[in-house]
């Protein structure tokens, strides 16, 4: 497969693995305000919609971006650079991330508080501050 190609295929699985992040993130903080109020009572099948929809979208782009992700380091030969080295990391406590929050609705889903609540409130600002790295590292490739 061409470079050009590689790289197309892996923009778009990004675009949607981190579309799909923001959607189960947004989600989280928006019904889970208070674990005491009916909220997630009444939302636990829409939080099991929104789980179905990573598992079935989300996860599988992540694990294209992983893939194409590597074949592009392999063919432009960077796996020794530092700029690659931390993208990779960023990318690993992305992919951390994307860990938890499933496991969040899961237990939403049945009236449960989440674990990481703290963590999984911010989670939105996360996202957007390690893709914001991770396009800073790969355009400019500062080291």
């Amino acid at each position: 497969m061409s470079y050009l190609w590689l790289k197309a295929i892996h923009i778009a699985a990004v675009i949607i693995w981190v579309g799909g992040m923001f959607i189960v993130a947004v989600t989280m903080t928006a019904f889970h305000a208070d674990p005491r109020d009916g909220v997630k009572m009444r939302s636990g099948a829409f939080f099991a919609q929104v789980r179905r929809w990573d598992q079935r979208v989300t996860t599988p782009a992540m694990l294209a971006v992983w893939a194409f992700g590597l074949s592009l380091a392999v063919t432009g030969q960077w796996l020794s650079q530092p700029w690659l080295i931390a993208k990779i990391t960023l990318v690993l406590i992305l992919s951390g991330l994307h860990g938890m929050l499933p496991g969040g609705l899961k237990r939403l889903a049945v009236g449960q508080v989440p674990h990481g609540l703290a963590t999984i409130r911010f989670a939105a600002v996360g996202i957007i501050c390690i893709v914001i790295f991770v396009v800073g590292l790969v355009v400019i490739k500062p080291f």
